[in-house]
């Protein structure tokens, strides 16, 4: 199912581990020399920056050239004709991605991943305007228009599983709180429809990452695993759900659960604070166990998170040292695990050390600075030094070559 072969994608992620390698000093130059040529692969790569141009420019180009298409031949075309068409350039569009990975044997490369990205938006678009008039989704209870999310969701999820592309799983992630919004009115029940789509995603996630251990795939599926666990927290932290928690216009209360507690009931409303507090535990413990440092990270995200909305959960006002309290309360924990794992000999307790064992996060340190450097060119670009006008100079008798001193 796999568009890519199992030992290509072997091969890669060699050639990373081999790099990531070399750049601690783990590998002698002629060690390296000599791995990489066994570790050399058929897929054409490129860096993350070439990637992310290739990505925009196809992107424009696929849009302008189904622009031109319309304007040229289908110049006031009837809204059923256009979904149909939209239809026929979501197949081209997915077609011309498998020939770009078939053919030039493109990973990564931003065009194959361009092309099926836009298979996915023509698609739910096409749809929306072929059966559905082109209307914009609304909140009704029709659950003939919930197609259109469904699809969309299942479609990258095929994505997903044949090209690998991670964020394709995170776009059907996306599709999925549409669904709810068409099969009832309840919030509750619309909350916990979307927590439980994620669940059932989580149980085959793990069930099937159990045969993938320690292959090309465990970083995959461990993306994977980490996003739905946070969608499962999102999905039951009603506080998040609202941008009032943004505002802070003191004395005025950021929440007040009476707002929150009238469009839920309250034996739900309550029980999703006790699951945001037994959440984040869960999934530290998980993270833990497997070792996991995207789940790990969720798991101490949704803690944080927890601590913030406790609050607005419980209705008590929020001030103004709240976050430095926080801060502090995160800068003592992150100093004592650090001082916990440095006293053990090595360094290292339980598989578990603060040092730095892989290049992989120097490189991405590098690749964020660039892009920074790109955004925002003024801000390390040094000003020019201005002349202090306070500072004057003279009072010689004679310049050089014999010029007076008001040469």
């Amino acid at each position: 199912m796999r568009l890519y072969s199992a030992s290509s994608e072997e091969t890669l992620r060699a050639r990373k581990l081999l790099t990531d390698w070399a750049g601690e000093g783990y590998l002698t130059k002629a060690q390296y020399q000599l791995l990489e040529q066994e570790t050399v692969s058929e897929l054409r790569t490129t860096n993350i920056f070439l990637r992310l141009v290739l990505f925009l420019f196809t992107v424009l180009i696929v849009g302008a050239a189904a622009g031109l298409f319309f304007v040229v031949f289908l110049s006031r075309p009837s809204e059923q004709t256009a979904g149909v068409f939209s239809l026929i350039f979501a197949a081209v569009c997915y077609a011309a991605a498998e020939v770009a990975v078939s053919q030039a044997r493109l990973y990564r490369y931003g065009i194959e991943e361009a092309l099926a990205v836009c298979s996915v938006g023509f698609l739910c678009a096409g749809m929306q305007i072929a059966l559905f008039s082109g209307s914009p989704y609304s909140a009704k209870t029709d659950a003939a228009q919930s197609l259109v999310p469904a699809a969309g969701a299942v479609f990258s999820l095929w994505i997903w599983r044949r090209f690998g592309f991670t964020y394709a799983f995170f776009a059907a992630m996306i599709f999925v709180p549409f669904l709810p919004g068409y099969w009832t009115f309840s919030h509750s029940a619309q909350h916990l429809i979307v927590a439980v789509f994620y669940a059932t995603g989580l149980a085959g996630v793990a069930a099937v990452r159990a045969r993938h251990r320690s292959d090309y795939l465990e970083e995959d599926y461990s993306l994977v695993e980490a996003m739905l666990w946070l969608g499962i927290y999102l999905a039951i932290n009603l506080q998040l759900s609202s941008l009032s928690l943004l505002s802070f216009n003191l004395p005025v209360q950021w929440w007040r659960v009476t707002r929150a507690t009238s469009e839920f009931a309250r034996p739900f409303y309550w029980g999703t604070w006790v699951l945001i507090w037994c959440l984040p535990p869960i999934v530290l413990a998980r993270g833990f166990r497997q070792k996991d440092r995207f789940v790990i990270a969720v798991g101490a995200i949704a803690a944080i998170l927890t601590l913030v909305c406790n609050k607005p959960y419980l209705g008590w006002p929020r001030h103004t040292w709240d976050p430095i309290l926080l801060g502090i309360l995160l800068t003592a924990v992150a100093i004592f695990i650090r001082r916990w794992l440095a006293h053990h000999p090595g360094g290292i307790r339980h598989g578990f050390t603060a040092a730095r064992l892989s290049g992989k996060d120097k490189h991405w340190m590098n690749v964020g600075s660039n892009v920074v450097g790109l955004v925002s060119p003024q801000s390390i670009t040094p000003e020019p030094q201005t002349s202090n006008p306070g500072v004057h100079f003279g009072g010689g008798h004679s310049g050089g070559g014999g010029a007076s001193s008001d040469f």
